[in-house]
């Protein structure tokens, strides 16, 4: 537990890096655009930013049609404000994260997973008591996390810090989803579910930095095709995951785009930032506004 404290302001940062890391095949279709898109209505205005929650000191400074849009705005929302931990349950994230008493890892997973985890522990020089109380679904985000900083990935460099710190004091932020509630998401799936989670996180660990690295060269194209073919491939090639996806995308997308089209009847200009896995696809958060009437135009 004593370790569990230690790591938590760096979980925290990214408890909704939830699907954003996808270890597939990179295509290099680029659209010489930003990963930024813009909805109006005839009494707001909305642009839609897609994150990658992790990212390194050089991808800034952003384009100026990102930053402009940003500085045009008079909202900023996110899916959960990572720079106000205080409303945050800590005695609830640790028990949602952690096993208490006699209960451990290996009794909810099974053998294999646990030798697979043992490995990539191995591999990254930590004893194996770092994880042994740890929940899959907490033990995902960490080793994923602990392997991305090792090459110089930050969460403090994640499009959502850098909006949220600029914005503070001087725009509203609001909240599509919260921390408490992405908490709940991922420690209430069940125990086969979550082994699921960690054994995708766990796949390609190994490569994770180069998949990573491929991931970034498309958003900063804009290519949505490339993102979207990165998105589709995690899940297809194995269909097991596929409910979990639904739980923790889909259903997800489908609440965001509510609040979205919310702020597109109100008054004002909105900059919403998401997970880029969010917004692409035939169930992406802008395809399901393009469903209810709205045009969304990529700049």
């Amino acid at each position: 537990m004593k370790r569990g404290s230690s790591s938590l302001s760096l979980i925290v940062s990214i408890l909704f890096l939830i699907v954003t890391f996808i270890h597939v095949t990179y295509t290099s279709s680029f659209a010489d655009k930003n990963f930024l898109w813009r909805v109006q209505s005839k009494r707001s205005t909305v642009y839609m930013l897609g994150s990658i929650h992790l990212l390194k000191k050089d991808i800034y400074p952003l384009s100026c049609a990102i930053e402009g849009a940003f500085d045009k705005s008079d909202v900023l929302a996110v899916e959960a404000d990572i720079n106000d931990i205080s409303r945050l349950d800590i005695q609830k994230l640790m028990s949602s994260a952690f096993y208490s008493g006699d209960d451990n890892l290996e009794k909810h997973v099974t053998r294999d997973t646990f030798e697979v985890v043992k490995d990539n522990i191995g591999r990254l020089g930590l004893p194996v008591e770092f994880v042994y109380n740890q929940k899959p679904w907490f033990l995902g985000l960490t080793l994923e996390s602990l392997e991305l900083m090792k090459s110089g990935y930050d969460p403090e460099c994640g499009i959502d810090k850098h909006f949220l710190t600029k914005a503070l004091g001087k725009k509203k932020i609001l909240e599509l989803e919260s921390l408490d509630y992405q908490i709940d998401l991922l420690s209430g799936l069940n125990d086969t579910e979550q082994e699921l989670f960690l054994l995708y996180t766990l796949k390609d660990l190994n490569i994770l930095v180069q998949e990573v690295d491929k991931l970034v060269d498309a958003w900063k194209s804009g290519s949505a095709e490339s993102m979207n073919s990165i998105i589709s491939k995690s899940f297809s090639e194995d269909g097991r995951f596929r409910p979990v996806y639904e739980k923790l995308i889909y259903k997800r997308n489908r609440s965001m785009a509510q609040k979205i089209e919310g702020f597109l009847e109100t008054n004002g200009t909105y900059f919403v930032v998401v997970g880029a896995a969010h917004l692409l696809g035939d169930k992406g958060i802008i395809q399901l506004l393009r469903e209810n009437g709205y045009n969304a135009e990529q700049l």
